[in-house]
């Protein structure tokens, strides 16, 4: 029988893909003539016609069954077109798992939970609920064994149920050989699951809107068909007995199922407690967890763990959470009073400071603890530098076990840039007792800076990395109270500023107890003093400790200190520098005293003895030895500019040349008696010529006078001025008054040496003059023919040829001047003799005239203007010569005399003999 209308035509569907349940309406041709006509509805496979509603014969709507196939065709069938086709096809998506506990618009088909429920004996966690595949797509297990993953993540898991969970850990596990696609595809599935999530309820009611308006249009439906009837308002109508079934229903499910609702409902409870202590974990666990982690010292795990809570549960209201969150900060006071007390405790590493700081600003500690830090260290380390002295002084009293040393054994430990040697103005009583090696004083300021420089740099360290802030935050964040704390500090500079002035006054007052305590008063002197200053320090020792003061001040200076809080450290280098150079200049003063004790009477080849190279030596040694403490490092000032440093440097250096020059004196002035002969001796000019006076040569009160004549000669041509060279080179610059007043006082004791060595010399010569003259009662007035020169006047030069010969040996060049002086003596005396004879004869004035004639011409070398004045006054007072036989005769017997007398008269020529150089 054939069909009278054609097969149904499906051209169009939407939407055109879907989950199971979606509504959809169909459109095409052909499709039916009403509901009765319409005999089958196919989508995917699945027999959709009980959901099927006939619209048209172009239209019907229907919801979409769980079909096995994703993809397929829309089949119509009809009782008067058959079977149908269709151009166009539906898309079925998989149905999204739905949790017991979810909203959802449509029925759910709980065949699943309840494959899950039908063992009773087993309990349910909510937890078991989740997907077990949260990444949506296909698990792949790998071949890792579990114990490895263990070793590789300890103490994590790969339940993403857990807290510890690992991702890691987990695709590792589950998908080890998965593609990098498929991993995409899962990063997608988990950020569609997060943005669903997100959605709440506004999803939920926009995915179910059409079932919504469906219902309510169904009951507006059944509303308006009773009100039609009339009969929803009449009793025993077909609405009122409805509803008297329903709520006899409801009263009988209510009684069948109130046991096993109570059950559910505290089983409800229970699970939402497990729950609940499973979700919040963290917060139960917390006490004890920071309980271990404080006695393990774990404290940023403790803090980052409270930071958590406080954001969690800081402003909650639920009772528990309160509860436990009061027990929390109850810990964290206890935690914060055991940081502020090991930030407190000294000593202490500058890192553990700023740690503690750290976790205390973290933690909101009340007032500042870096600020309470900083105090703390600044009373520790002025205890310190106390504790130091005392400790010192102690030592001291007690009077410890200490190793007995000499002068030079302790100088060994002493490094200056040039030797000390003897004259270096190290002078220590030789029974004075050496502990360490070194005094006490010196000692003291070496650990006294060693605290110091140990200490004050963490301490300026500190400042800084509060003033900056990186002290609350290693990241450098600017937090609102990292902020306020960097104000509080740039407040507190002026306070910073006083802590730093007081311990460099501190260290300066320290130093000035043990070693200036004349620069102190009294009050001072009983607080920072207490030190034995009999045996003050010498300048090597002193010199030691401007090194070691000026090594502190360098340290300081490189920590970029302001220098205004350093200038007290600059001024007590002054003063030591001063000090330093006083009592250098003081000592060589007592070193200069003892150099007569060396004079051994040695005289060289120039005339003098050792004793002026021993006095240059040991001021050359002291220059050497102020060479350091003098040099102007930087910030230093030159002391000698210094007006009152100028004078007491040249007052000094006078006193030390004085000193010396009083040395010579009292040389020159001891007798046999006073000094030890046994050991001297005399270096001759030659030594088989005057083998006679070499005999015993020093033992002599004349030999030792021409000795210091020689010596002082040189000191003014030589010493003094090679001294003025050396005083100004090191900086003296009083250098040229130092030696003008010294050549002053050694002229004073030259003159006073020379006339005294004069004296003693040509007063035997002049007084046996007269005494030879007059001889054997001879008169001028009645005497024989002269036939030579007589014997006093031979004597008289044999007198001054043993002088001029003892002279010779030591200096030649003081010869001229002391026969010089002694031949003036010699022609005054002469002069005098004749000026007082009354009348001459002939004979006696020829016979005056002979003598005065040949002493004369003997010693004409040495004339001096007052002598050849002396001896012409002398022939004035004589008679002239008359005759030329007079004359004749005074010649000859002139120049019988000067041959008789030739050798001796040698001497007297100029060069005539010099001294054998060895």
């Amino acid at each position: 029988m054939s069909r009278a209308r054609q097969p149904p035509l499906v051209t169009g569907i939407s939407p055109n893909e879907g989950a199971p349940w979606t509504k959809v309406t169909i459109r095409g041709e052909n499709l039916g003539t009403g509901h009765n006509d319409l005999i089958g509805l196919s989508i995917c496979g699945h027999n959709c016609l009980l959901t099927a509603e006939w619209m048209s014969a172009s239209k019907i709507v229907c919801r979409v069954g769980p079909a096995k196939d994703d993809k397929g065709e829309i089949i119509v069938t009809t009782k008067s077109g058959g079977r149908g086709t269709c151009t166009v096809s539906f898309k079925l998506l998989k149905p999204e798992r739905i949790g017991i506990l979810d909203q959802s618009a449509v029925w759910v088909d709980e065949l699943n939970y309840y494959d899950m429920r039908t063992d009773r004996n087993k309990g349910i966690s909510p937890l078991s609920l989740r997907p077990a595949n949260p990444l949506g797509i296909e698990i792949d297990k790998g071949k890792v064994p579990l114990k490895d993953l263990e070793n590789m993540f300890p103490g994590m898991s790969g339940d993403f149920t857990s807290e510890n969970f690992s991702a890691t850990w987990y695709l590792m596990e589950n998908h080890s050989s998965t593609s990098f696609e498929q991993l995409r595809a899962a990063v997608g599935n988990l950020k569609k699951q997060a943005s669903k999530k997100n959605e709440g309820s506004l999803a939920y009611v926009k995915g179910g809107l059409s079932t919504f308006f469906e219902a309510q249009d169904a009951l507006a439906a059944i509303h308006q068909k009773l009100e039609s009837d009339g009969t929803e308002k009449v009793e025993g109508s077909m609405t009122q007995r409805l509803e008297n079934v329903l709520n006899r229903a409801s009263e009988t499910a209510d009684t069948l199922f109130q046991e096993v609702l109570g059950r559910k409902d505290k089983a409800d409870s229970t699970r939402n407690a497990l729950n609940v202590l499973q979700r919040f974990k963290f917060l139960f666990n917390l006490p004890l967890n920071i309980e271990r982690n404080i006695q393990k010292g774990d404290y940023d795990v403790v803090i980052n763990d409270y930071e958590k809570a406080k954001s969690l549960f800081g402003n909650t209201e639920v009772p528990v959470f309160k509860k436990v969150y009061s027990e929390v900060e109850m810990r964290i006071e206890a935690l914060r009073k055991l940081l502020l007390d090991k930030l407190l405790e000294t000593p202490s590493t500058l890192h553990d400071q700023k740690r503690y700081i750290r976790y205390l600003s973290d933690l909101h500690a009340p007032g500042d603890p870096a600020w309470k830090c900083i105090v703390a260290q600044h009373k520790w380390i002025l205890q310190l530098m106390q504790n130091c002295k005392e400790d010192f002084i102690t030592e001291q009293k007690v009077g410890g076990v200490g190793l007995e040393m000499d002068r030079s054994s302790a100088l060994n430990r002493i490094s200056l840039s040039a030797p000390v040697k003897r004259g270096g103005s190290f002078q220590t009583p030789k029974d004075d007792s050496w502990h360490y090696k070194s005094p006490q004083q010196v000692r003291f300021v070496e650990k006294l800076s060693d605290v110091v420089i140990s200490q004050l740099p963490n301490f300026w360290k500190l400042w800084i990395s509060y003033v900056n802030g990186s002290l609350f935050s290693e990241t450098g964040e600017k937090s609102g109270q990292v902020e306020k704390l960097k104000k509080n500090a740039r407040q507190r500079q002026n306070d910073f500023k006083g802590m730093i002035e007081e311990v460099t006054r501190r260290l300066v007052q320290l130093v000035r107890g043990a070693l200036l305590p004349s620069s102190l008063t009294e009050l001072q002197l009983r607080q920072y003093g207490g030190w034995d200053t009999k045996t003050p320090l010498g300048g090597a020792w002193l010199t030691q400790v401007i090194h070691t003061v000026r090594l502190s001040h360098e340290a300081l200076s490189a920590l970029e200190i302001p220098n205004d809080l350093l200038q007290v450290i600059q001024d007590l280098l002054q003063d030591l520098r001063v000090h330093c150079l006083l009592t250098t200049l003081q000592h060589t003063e007592e070193d200069v005293k003892r150099l007569a004790e060396k004079e051994d009477w040695v005289v060289d080849n120039e005339g003098i003895t050792s004793l002026p190279a021993q006095f240059e030596q040991c001021m050359v040694q002291m220059l050497q030895s102020l060479k350091e403490p003098m040099e102007c490092k930087p910030g230093e000032i030159n002391i000698f500019n210094l007006d009152v440093v100028q004078d007491k440097a040249c007052e000094q250096c006078v006193s030390i040349m004085k000193v010396f020059i009083k040395c010579l004196e009292q040389l020159s002035t001891k007798t046999d008696g006073d000094i030890d002969t046994s050991h001297l001796s005399v270096d001759l000019a030659s030594p088989d010529l005057f083998g006679s006076i070499q005999e015993d040569f020093s033992s002599k009160p004349e030999q030792r006078l021409l000795i210091i004549l020689s010596n002082c000669q040189y000191l003014e041509r030589h010493t003094f001025l090679n001294l003025a060279e050396h005083l100004e080179k090191n900086g003296f610059t009083t250098a040229e008054k130092v030696v003008r007043v010294s050549i002053e006082a050694l002229r004073q004791l030259d003159e006073y040496l020379f006339e005294t060595y004069v004296e003693k010399k040509s007063d035997p010569i002049v007084g046996s003059l007269e005494p030879g003259i007059y001889a054997g009662y001879f008169d001028w007035k009645d005497c024989l023919p002269p036939t030579g020169v007589r014997s006093y006047l031979k004597e008289a030069l044999v007198s001054i040829i043993s002088v001029h010969a003892e002279v010779f040996t030591v200096s030649k060049e003081l010869v001229p001047r002391v026969l010089s002086k002694i031949i003036e003596a010699v022609a005054e005396e002469m002069s005098r003799l004749m000026q007082c004879v009354s009348s001459f004869s002939k004979n006696g004035a020829l016979q005056a005239r002979l003598e005065i004639c040949a002493l004369r011409d003997a010693i004409e070398p040495y004339l001096t203007s007052e002598s050849r004045t002396s001896f012409k006054q002398a022939l004035e007072a004589l008679p002239q010569l008359q005759s030329g036989t007079d004359k004749k005769l005074l010649e000859e017997l002139l120049n019988k005399f000067k041959s008789s007398m030739k050798l001796q008269l040698n001497c007297f020529k100029p060069a005539s003999f010099q001294p054998v150089k060895r």
